[in-house]
C-alpha cells in the first residue's frame, strides 16, 4: 500500500487543496485566531492531510481501496468550486477525446437502457452501426461473447467502444422483423463523432437555415459549406443559424463561425483569468463570406457557452436578431491541464466578456448559499450594457433574445410518453410495417395510425402527476383542517374529481395534435437519419416563423436592431 501512496502523492496533494478554502475560512472566523494568510492556510491543510493519510494507512483496520479513496477525495475537493471543472484519469483519455474533438472509437450509435435492456437509440450518420444495419428499436442480447441482458447501459457501451479497426460482434432481436427476429453483425470500429451540422437547407422559400448542434473541431468547417452553398443560391435573401440545445464546446470554433458574417479584426469576445496579464482578445481573422444578409440565430434555454459567445456577439455587435427564449448563461471557459500518470484536469481557467463588456454567467460559484446551493443572478442586481447600436442589453443570467418565442409547456401526459419510450416504440413498428412517404415534411398519421397507437398504451405504464385531482387533493385536505369539510362540501369535491378523473384513452385523443408532432418527428428521424428529425420539427416551428415575419415585414429588422431601414439612411445622407 506504501508504493500505491507514493505512486498517487501527487494526486494526493492535488486533493489536499479541498480543504484548503474551507479551513482558511474556518481560521478567519476564530475570535482570536491570528491572520493567517493564503499560503499559510495551504500549508496547513497540506500537512494535515499527508498526517491523515499515513495514520490511514497505518491504523485502519481493513485494507484501503486506495484508488478510490483519492478519486473520492478528488471529487469532493472539485464540487467546491464548479461543475465544469472535472478530473479524468488516465482510464477516461476517450472522454478526453470526445470532449475536444467529438470523436471516439466505436460502433457510432446511441443507446438507450431499459428494465435491464439496451436498445439501440439511433445510429450516427455514416457510422459502421448504420453502415452494418443496426437499427433504432434493436434490442441488444451479446458483444462479441458476453451477455449484456441485464447490464447497465454503460456497461454495454464499453464493451462497444474500442480501437479503430477492431472488430466486434453484435447480437440484436429486431422487433417486428421477418422471419427471423435474431441478427447478428460483425462491425468494424471506427473513429466516429455526431456530425456538428446534422442538415441544412432553403426553407420557407427564401431562408437559408443552419442547425448547429455543437462546436468541435469540425463545426466551422461544416457551416462555411453551408453558407457558401447559400451565396451561391439566388433564392436566398435570408439566414437563420440554429443553435436551440446546443450547449457549446470549443470556443476558437465559435470564432471562426462568427468571421463568416462581421468584418475582419472585430474583437468578438474577451476572457480574464486571475489577473490583467491573463486576459486575452479574440478577433475575427478573415474577411467575412456573408456580410450583410438579414440573419437571425434561436436560441433556447440548452444553448450555452459557445452557442452563447456567437449569438452575444452578433446581438452585441446588431447583426442578428435573437429569437426564442433565454440562454443558460454559461460564461465560464474551461481549459485541460496534464497530471501525472497520465491523468488530466479541465479546469475554469477564466470569465467571458461578449463585446458589449458583459459577463452572462448566471450562476455565481464563488458565493454559496448556506446549504452550499448556488442561485441565479436576480434581475435587480443584473447590469445595463449597449450594442453597438446602442440597445440595452443585460449582463447575468443567460442572452435575452430579441423577440422571444415560448415553445410552450409540455404536458405531464406527452412527457409521460416521452420519457416512457411509447412514442420511440410506435415509431419502431410503424417504419417496419409502412414503406417511406413521399414527403417527410407533409406525411401524417391516419385515424387508423393514431388509434394503433393508442391502443398499444398500457395504461399501467403511463404515469404522471395529475394536477386537477391533485389539487383537489389539497383542497379537500385544507377545508378538513380550517373545519368546512362538511358533508355539503365533501359531496361538491367528490362530484368535481368524478369529473375531473382521468381517463388514458380520452386524455391521448384530447392532445393528440401534440402527440403526433412528436410520433411523426421520431419516424422521420428513422426514414431519414439525421436530417429528418430537424425537418419535421420545422413544419410547425414558431420560432422559425417569427424568424420569416420579421425579415419580411418591411422595416421590422432593421427597428429590432435599432438600425433605420436603407431608403431612410439614403434620404438622411442626401439631406
Amino acid at each position: 500500500m506504501r508504493k500505491q501512496l507514493r505512486r498517487l502523492w501527487p494526486l494526493l496533494c492535488v486533493a489536499a487543496i479541498a480543504a484548503v478554502v474551507g479551513g482558511a475560512k474556518a481560521s478567519a472566523s476564530a475570535k482570536d485566531a491570528p491572520a493567517e494568510s493564503h499560503d499559510e492556510a495551504y500549508q496547513r491543510n497540506i500537512t494535515i492531510f499527508n498526517a491523515l493519510t499515513r495514520e490511514l494507512e497505518e491504523s485502519y483496520v481493513d485494507s484501503v481501496r486506495v484508488d478510490d479513496a483519492f478519486k473520492a477525495a478528488i471529487r469532493g475537493m472539485l464540487a467546491t468550486v464548479d461543475p465544469y471543472t472535472e478530473y479524468y484519469s488516465y482510464d477516461d483519455k476517450e472522454s478526453i477525446s470526445r470532449l475536444t474533438t467529438g470523436a471516439y472509437g466505436g460502433i457510432g450509435s446511441f443507446i438507450l437502457g431499459r428494465n435491464g435492456n439496451t436498445y439501440i437509440d439511433r445510429p450516427i450518420v455514416g457510422s459502421p452501426a448504420m453502415k452494418a444495419g443496426l437499427k433504432p428499436g434493436d434490442r441488444i442480447l451479446r458483444v462479441d461473447t458476453v451477455d449484456v441482458v441485464g447490464l447497465s447501459s454503460d456497461k454495454t457501451s464499453g464493451l462497444l467502444r474500442g480501437q479503430p479497426g477492431t472488430d466486434v460482434v453484435v447480437t440484436v432481436e429486431r422487433p417486428y422483423a421477418a422471419p427471423d427476429s435474431i441478427l447478428t453483425f460483425t462491425i468494424t470500429r471506427e473513429k466516429v463523432g455526431e456530425p456538428s451540422v446534422p442538415w441544412y437547407g432553403v426553407v420557407k422559400g427564401n431562408i437559408g437555415y443552419i442547425r448547429l448542434t455543437q462546436f468541435v473541431e469540425s463545426s466551422a468547417a461544416d457551416v462555411l459549406k453551408a453558407i457558401e452553398e447559400f451565396q451561391a443560391n439566388p433564392e436566398v435573401k435570408y439566414l437563420v443559424l440554429d443553435l436551440r440545445g446546443n450547449g457549446g464546446g470549443l470556443v476558437d470554433q465559435a470564432v471562426k463561425i462568427l468571421s463568416y458574417f462581421l468584418p475582419k479584426g472585430t474583437e468578438v469576445l474577451r476572457t480574464r483569468g486571475k489577473d490583467v496579464a491573463s486576459e486575452k482578445i479574440y478577433k475575427t481573422q478573415q474577411n467575412p463570406v456573408m456580410p450583410d444578409i438579414p440573419m437571425a440565430v434561436l436560441i433556447d434555454g440548452g444553448s450555452a457557452s459557445a452557442s452563447e459567445i456567437t449569438a452575444g456577439a452578433l446581438q452585441d455587435l446588431d447583426r442578428a436578431v435573437l429569437i426564442g427564449t433565454q440562454s443558460f448563461g454559461k460564461g465560464l471557459v474551461q481549459g485541460t491541464r496534464p497530471l501525472p500518470y497520465n491523468a488530466l484536469l479541465k479546469v475554469t481557467q477564466a470569465k467571458y466578456y461578449i463585446p458589449s463588456g458583459r459577463l452572462i454567467q448566471a450562476l455565481d460559484y464563488s458565493h454559496r448559499n448556506p446549504d452550499g446551493s448556488v442561485a441565479r443572478v436576480p434581475d435587480s442586481l443584473t447590469n445595463v450594457y449597449h450594442t453597438l447600436a446602442g440597445r440595452e442589453v443585460r449582463d447575468g443570467g443567460g442572452l435575452r433574445p430579441d423577440s422571444v418565442v415560448s415553445p410552450g409547456r409540455l404536458s405531464p401526459l406527452v412527457y409521460s410518453l416521452l420519457a416512457g419510450q411509447q412514442i420511440f416504440d410506435y415509431a419502431t413498428k410503424y417504419v417496419a410495417t409502412h414503406p417511406a412517404p413521399d414527403s417527410l415534411e407533409t406525411f401524417s398519421l391516419t385515424d387508423e395510425d393514431f388509434a394503433d397507437f393508442a391502443d398499444g398504451i398500457d395504461p399501467k405504464s403511463v404515469t404522471f402527476d395529475k394536477l386537477c385531482n391533485n389539487i383537489l387533493k389539497d383542497l379537500r385536505e385544507a377545508a378538513e383542517a380550517e373545519g368546512y369539510l362538511n358533508p355539503q362540501i365533501t359531496a361538491a369535491i367528490d362530484s368535481l374529481d368524478r369529473q375531473l378523473d382521468h381517463d388514458l384513452r380520452s386524455d391521448l385523443y384530447t392532445k393528440r395534435g401534440v402527440i403526433e408532432e412528436y410520433i411523426t418527428q421520431e419516424i422521420a428521424s428513422r426514414y431519414e437519419p439525421g436530417s429528418g428529425e430537424v425537418r419535421r420539427e420545422l413544419v410547425d416551428d414558431p420560432a422559425l416563423s417569427k424568424a420569416e415575419e420579421i425579415f419580411t415585414t418591411p422595416g421590422l429588422y432593421q427597428s429590432i436592431l435599432g438600425q433605420r431601414p436603407k431608403e431612410q439612411a439614403a434620404s438622411a445622407q442626401k439631406k
